[in-house]
């Protein structure tokens, strides 16, 4: 931001590059302008996930959704990310069209449905065609909801901003596979069964309708206001084919997102790793809890810290992205190289035979550690990846597309991922394949960074803002001055 005159006038030239329409409002006072706040906004937004994806992290991180035999739940998480790969694709447009608080709406009572059909199979254990059905559905549900997430979230800051909105949205969502942990520790703490019990997943499901319930409790996108007093872009796309055509431009127009694509299919590729073949394979049932606990407060601190350093204005836009992708190559080669060590050693066949490592036990600090920085890793690379769409336009409607892009490779990626792990693929396979992913991944983004993230975001950027009903862009109107 400048100082002196232009910002005591709520002016500045970066105001100026980042907003269509170049208008400084003021915003309102009072409970109405909490309300509105955008920092109260993205609050509700991580409060949504905190419920829902939360609560299903928190489920899938008990390693096969708490089950003795993980295939089940590794089938129907195969089911759900093939349905989130199609839909996110398409999600874009449905968020546009009829608008994010309803498209947020939809997208979580998928997971409702996700975390009952888990109780079902606890009660009738041959249910499993249920579980994966209700797996599909809540992938359908998945693909809407963070699309509209994602359009929200990187929308409403301004662009000094945006790292700390991923950050506080990455530490709420993610307290809710803290809490979701938690409970499922200590209502297994006494458990000999290898499977969670009935109120775990009871408790579950009654979060995920609470949070069914908080977007329609949320303000309309178009009355929000940033901070600096400009307005977020209205979205104005009525016609589904006007939708349609805009996925096709937004594309286009922005080639080089392109080149995150394989950053994108790497991350929930390394979750079945963690998840079943990592703290499912090798831990005790309330260890696992204890796991997952740690494992997503350890993602709080992991996308806190890599926002705070995203938003150092003191380094250049640039310098912040070369330094978080360091950060991530390095985290990368620490994480699995200590991880290898301890792969090398057991297989699908010998798992089997090997005791479950408890909480109590002399070998699980070390492996706890692992875990706790394979928390830190995932947090820090999806905060990145949000950051670097949030880095190339400010325009919702380009950031609904560019989400739904994000989410629908990622989650084709994580469908055949899981289905591997389903049909028995060795443990030291899905492994270095996970390694081998990053590491392609982070190479594959570096011409991007090079040749995409500029210091401010400019007009000519918000393309899909500045497209009419009937699909055609309009010119960029000439600016003018700021007052002296």
């Amino acid at each position: 931001m400048s100082d002196g005159t232009e910002a005591e006038k709520g002016y500045s030239s970066e105001d100026a590059s980042t907003t269509s329409q170049d208008v400084v409002v003021e915003r309102s006072m009072g409970l109405k302008g909490f309300y509105y706040n955008p920092y109260t906004q993205v609050c509700m937004l991580g409060f949504v996930c905190f419920m829902c994806p939360g609560m299903f992290n928190a489920l899938n991180g008990l390693g096969g959704g708490g089950q003795i035999d993980p295939t089940t739940s590794a089938n129907a998480n195969s089911a759900l990310y093939a349905t989130f790969a199609f839909f996110s694709f398409f999600a874009g447009s449905i968020n546009n069209t009829i608008g994010s608080r309803l498209t947020l709406l939809l997208g979580t009572m998928g997971y409702a449905l996700y975390t009952g059909s888990y109780l079902a199979y606890n009660i009738h254990p041959h249910s499993g065609a249920f579980n994966i059905t209700a797996g599909c559905m809540c992938g359908i549900s998945a693909g809407l909801l963070w699309t509209a997430q994602g359009s929200l979230m990187l929308a409403y800051p301004t662009e000094t901003q945006k790292g700390l909105f991923i950050g506080i949205f990455w530490a709420i969502f993610n307290m809710g596979a803290v809490i979701g942990s938690a409970v499922a520790f200590g209502q297994n703490f006494k458990s000999t069964s290898g499977t969670v019990g009935n109120g775990t997943y009871v408790g579950f499901l009654v979060l995920n309708v609470i949070g069914v319930c908080i977007p329609m409790l949320m303000a309309d996108p178009k009355k929000m206001i940033r901070s600096d007093g400009s307005r977020v872009s209205a979205v104005r796309h009525p016609s589904w084919k006007t939708e349609f055509v805009g996925l096709w431009i937004a594309l286009k127009t922005d080639p080089l997102i392109m080149l995150l694509f394989p950053m994108f299919f790497a991350s929930n590729w390394f979750t079945t790793w963690q998840f079943n073949d990592y703290n499912g394979a090798l831990f005790t049932i309330r260890t696992r809890g204890l796991n997952g606990f740690v494992y997503y407060f350890a993602q709080i601190f992991g996308s806190l810290a890599i926002g705070y350093l995203l938003d150092r204005q003191r380094l250049s836009r640039k310098v912040r992205a070369y330094s978080s992708w360091v950060i991530l190559l390095v985290m990368v080669f620490v994480v699995h190289i200590w991880a290898y060590f301890y792969q090398k050693d057991y297989t699908r066949a010998s798992v089997v035979n090997i005791p479950k490592i408890d909480f109590t036990s002399s070998e699980y600090p070390s492996r706890v550690w692992l875990y706790i920085f394979c928390g830190l890793m995932d947090a820090m690379w999806q905060t990145t990846v949000y950051w670097l769409m949030g880095a190339m336009s400010n325009d919702p409607a380009k950031l609904a597309h560019f989400a739904g892009f994000y989410k629908s490779i990622q989650s084709a990626a994580a469908a055949g991922v899981w289905r591997a792990d389903a049909v028995g693929i060795p443990y030291m396979n899905i492994f270095v394949s996970t390694w081998a992913l990053l590491v392609a991944g982070l190479f594959f983004a570096l011409p991007m960074i090079h040749m995409r993230v500029k210091e401010h975001t400019d007009i000519t950027d918000e393309t899909l803002a500045r497209m009419d009903d009937s699909g055609h862009i309009q010119p960029v109107a000439e600016k003018e001055p700021l007052p002296a």
